[in-house]
């Protein structure tokens, strides 16, 4: 019983994406949410109001700089791509996660993933991540700052 608000939410998700009302769909989008459930559990947490205008706004700034990530990614692969002398230093480096939750190291591989031209290849157990890097150059110098961001972020909303 405590898990039918998840179970309703990812029928409800399935039946907008297959866009079929019909019984047997109805009943095989609760069985695959059931399924989904249970294979996962989540973990059901009080919701502390006073912390929502704070983590909402965390969200608005991490899609923020998500985006301008991906720009400044694509427009330095671009240049990368479009020189002449393909001056790059491809290369893997380690980056710490920061995060205190697996789910937060997850979402920053993520947002790191995204972005052209880095890659999370390995991720430790202790969270560092393992990241391949077409320019260690410009990469390197960044990739702390810009992680440390993400991980206060990440404990904004998250946490």
């Amino acid at each position: 019983m405590r898990y039918l608000p998840f179970v309703l939410f990812l029928t409800l998700i399935y039946l907008l994406l297959t866009s079929n009302l019909e019984w047997l769909n109805i009943i095989a989008g609760v069985v695959i949410a059931i399924g989904i459930t249970l294979l996962l559990r989540p973990q059901i947490k009080p919701v502390s109001w006073h912390r929502v205008p704070r983590a909402i706004l965390a969200m608005i700034q991490y899609l923020g700089i998500l985006i301008y990530d991906i720009f400044k990614g694509g427009i330095m692969v671009a240049r990368s791509v479009w020189s002449r002398n393909l001056k790059i230093q491809p290369s893997i480096i380690a980056i710490p996660s920061g995060c205190e939750s697996e789910l937060a190291t997850a979402l920053s591989a993520h947002a790191i993933s995204i972005a052209p031209g880095e890659l999370v290849v390995e991720i430790d157990a202790d969270g560092t991540m393992y990241t391949h890097v077409l320019d260690v150059t410009h990469s390197a110098e960044y990739q702390e700052q810009a992680q440390n961001m993400r991980s206060e972020l990440l404990s904004k909303i998250i946490e």
